[in-house]
């Protein structure tokens, strides 16, 4: 009876098994959705003292690549100058740099060495910038615009600043670049500049904003066209696209309009106030109007007149919690915000510190009166 049950139970376990799942079997297959980790490239990495967790948990797929060139990789960054420590850093914060080809990294770095003075100061840079120096693409399209930009005599500080904060405008092809800056170049003359002045402009503009030259070219023509149909000056216009460092190229006029239609109506002013209220407070231009709306309400909550923001416009580029603050900081020492400007308020904290310290100052200070007999140290 024992020997029926037994062969029983196995002829049923084995129909029970093929109708398992492979998934499900207790062989040791890997799910295909879990890749194995290449055993060498994690050792490798393990040396370096990187840390196999971070990597694993923000970009464990690189773990998984069967072709990983980590120990070229760290000679090349050593090469450079980079210690233990960066090369740890670097491996951690960027791992895909392990799976570039070492003679394209090296092509890379002849590239950056041809706008940076000294391997120490592009080791520098890729601390900061991992992924822009090991994005290895379009090395022609790199190489070209290399040499434009430094055709136009900008210095190798702005070109190396370009190449790490906006690396794509490097691998867009040099004809792209060459439309931005024609037409840079255009505006500038067009609004009074001096082409003899160019060069330091352009200069400024990109160390403020290295993101022009993803900008295209219509977007520049259209938002000062749309200034100019405001009826803003050629100076006025030079001195909003200094003021908010090019990044007027990225604001559409519909935007644009509708953030000047609240202000004309909440602070009840004229096209001309208008106009003055925009030069001195530039940064309404790219404020949502929900952004405006809140700052506006926060003001009157706090007892804010409108005059007083039509005379001190900058004061809406601080949020609501900074103005409250700050109004509170000044009446502790007795300055009542709703009497006097709100020039003290506006500008950088170290502006209003600098501010503050006088009030704090004055009020501490007794005043002196000189008839008033002098007392000798002994009384």
């Amino acid at each position: 009876m024992l020997r029926i049950t037994s062969a029983t139970l196995y002829t049923c376990s084995q129909r029970v098994r093929l109708l398992l799942p492979p998934s499900a079997s207790t062989s040791t297959e890997i799910s295909p959705s879990k890749r194995v980790e290449n055993q060498r490239t994690v050792d490798s990495l393990y040396e370096l003292s990187v840390d196999i967790r971070k990597v694993r948990k923000f970009r464990g797929w690189v773990l998984s690549e069967s072709s990983a060139y980590v120990s070229e990789t760290a000679d090349l960054l050593r090469d450079m100058g980079a210690d233990t420590t960066a090369i740890a850093h670097i491996l951690e914060t960027h791992p895909e740099a392990i799976l570039c080809r070492p003679e394209d990294v090296a092509t890379q770095r002849d590239l950056w060495l041809s706008v940076c003075p000294s391997k120490r100061q592009l080791m520098n840079i890729i601390e900061k910038f991992p992924a822009s120096f090991f994005t290895l693409t379009h090395h022609g399209n790199q190489r070209a615009n290399i040499l434009y930009l430094q055709n136009l005599r900008l210095s190798k500080r702005i070109i190396s600043k370009l190449m790490a904060s906006a690396p794509q405008s490097f691998s867009q092809p040099v004809e792209r670049n060459q439309e931005v800056i024609h037409t840079l170049r255009e505006i500038y003359l067009d609004l009074g500049g001096e082409d003899s002045n160019l060069r330091v402009w352009l200069q400024k503009l990109l160390s403020q904003n290295p993101y022009i030259l993803l900008r295209p070219a219509e977007a520049w023509r259209d938002s000062l066209g749309f200034l100019r149909e405001k009826g803003f000056t050629t100076e006025e216009l030079l001195s909003l696209v200094s003021s908010l460092r090019a990044s007027i190229a990225e604001l559409k006029p519909e935007d644009m309009q509708r953030a000047m239609d609240y202000i004309e109506a909440a602070l009840c002013c004229s096209k001309e106030e208008l106009k003055q209220v925009v030069i001195r407070c530039p940064a309404i231009l790219y404020y949502s109007l929900a952004t405006l709306l809140g700052r506006f309400q926060g003001l009157m909550d706090a007892g804010v007149t409108m005059e007083q923001v039509k005379e001190s416009p900058n004061v809406l580029e601080l949020t609501t919690q900074i103005v409250l603050y700050r109004i509170q900081k000044l009446a502790s020492y007795g300055y009542d915000i709703r009497s006097g400007s709100l020039d003290v308020i506006v500008g950088t904290k170290k502006d209003f510190e600098a501010s503050y310290g006088k009030l704090q100052l004055r009020q501490q200070r007794p005043l002196f009166n000189p008839v008033a007999p002098l007392k000798s140290a002994e009384e």
